[in-house]
């Protein structure tokens, strides 16, 4: 889960190697607008938001919520507006205004982190059953769109299922008070069924415990530290949002003879800790097509990896990478917008560290900065319950006391 949508990322590696010369708007064109008065106003960030703008606008209500803020009730209604009638959201739609029709292409991640989203920001918001209604509404509609084998692709209509997709669906669900084991296929098939396709075993020459995107055209896994991450989260039957698991444990590789999706994510979280190791961050290959063939690092996806780790109980193991995202990230995410801050707010949040003090930036102040003004927070409303997004008393509580004290602390471009 990177910064700029999976699905731009995809679509733009599809452009080079179809030789298509679709062209995809720069990442600093001004944001495309629906005529005066017709939408509601409230998105995060000045990016053009056609291929992230539900989703910049849903990782930033979960980092605002996971430090006890709250966004303001005309950014929960911009992402309301963004909604289809059947409940899907797209990546973006200019024009709230216009009903969704056969051409609207639906985004299954989109529509997953929207509800995770609002399930959380729901309880304070001026009008909770309507955000209720959209919720079920949102989790209906991917029932609908769930493959034969229990997972999703990245739009809907039959395309192959793939780790990623399938990953941020059983977050948001599990966020949102539905269990992904009873969320099954007409053919009785659950979403860690499709997970455990994806998964490599642990005598995988140069992947071992690794997850795949997808099969390659051969029908063999590759490994890939993004699939690896948010798998590892999915496995667990967790979300984006969450806290360091304990005990501590060392992540270790173990093949049982018969594979469960907790045991695949505890080895997800040995590939990504191995992967780690060595400089502290993950490397981004170039994308196909790339002049520059050199890989770089990939701030982004580190993040992930140390939320993936932090939840596995490898929380050891994600120190180092913490450390170097508190040193590296300053201007990535500022060049990147609300979804980096979001993902770096995520990251600290799930190592117990301090979002105010992250080296020497305020990530909340920034990402606060980047919309509506959000309400103050109120400890008096915090809860524990699933359908506010599995967000911890503790830690909306422990950050009112950081802002008091100064006390320290914790389309993406999805490269398919």
């Amino acid at each position: 889960m990177n910064t700029v949508r999976r699905g731009a990322a995809a679509l733009a590696a599809a452009a080079v190697v179809l030789g298509t010369g679709a062209a995809l708007p720069a990442a600093a064109t001004p944001s495309p607008s629906a005529s005066a008065g017709t939408a509601p106003v409230g998105p995060y960030g000045t990016s053009d938001p056609t291929y992230d703008g539900v989703w910049r606008q849903s990782l930033a209500f979960l980092a605002q919520r996971g430090t006890g803020f709250q966004p303001a009730d005309q950014s929960v209604d911009w992402l309301l507006g963004q909604q289809c009638a059947d409940g899907s959201f797209s990546s973006y739609r200019a024009d709230a205004t216009k009903p969704c029709d056969a051409k609207t292409m639906r985004d299954t991640n989109a529509t997953a982190l929207a509800v995770q989203a609002l399930a959380a920001v729901r309880r304070q918001y001026a009008d909770p059953e309507k955000v209720t209604t959209a919720v079920d509404a949102g989790t209906d509609w991917l029932r609908s769109a769930q493959n034969k084998d229990g997972g999703w692709g990245y739009t809907p209509g039959g395309g192959p299922s793939d780790a990623n997709s399938t990953s941020v669906i059983i977050g948001a669900l599990a966020a949102a008070g539905v269990k992904p084991v009873e969320f099954t296929s007409a053919e009785g098939r659950t979403p860690y069924d499709a997970l455990l396709t994806f998964a490599l075993p642990c005598s995988d020459k140069d992947g071992a415990g690794a997850f795949a995107y997808q099969p390659d055209k051969n029908g063999t896994l590759l490994a890939n530290a993004d699939a690896t991450a948010a798998a590892t989260l999915a496995g667990l039957g967790k979300s984006i949002v969450s806290s360091k698991a304990r005990p501590a444990q060392p992540p270790t590789c173990e093949d049982p003879a018969k594979p469960t999706a907790d045991r695949a994510a505890l080895n997800g979280a040995s590939y990504l800790a191995k992967a780690l190791a060595t400089t502290g961050h993950l490397m981004a290959p170039p994308m196909p097509g790339a002049t520059d063939t050199t890989a770089k690092p990939d701030i982004g996806n580190t993040a992930d990896a140390v939320v993936a780790l932090a939840a596995a109980g490898a929380s050891k193991e994600a120190e180092p990478a913490l450390e170097w995202l508190e040193t590296n990230s300053a201007s990535w995410a500022k060049e990147s917008g609300p979804a980096a801050y979001a993902q770096l707010i995520l990251a600290a949040r799930a190592m117990d560290t301090d979002p105010r003090e992250f080296g020497t930036a305020d990530l909340v102040e920034q990402l606060n900065a980047l919309g509506p003004a959000p309400k103050t927070p109120d400890t008096s409303t915090a809860s524990t319950s699933e359908d506010e997004g599995g967000f911890d008393v503790w830690w909306i509580i422990g950050i009112g006391m950081v802002v008091g004290v100064g006390i320290g602390f914790l389309v993406s471009g999805r490269k398919k």
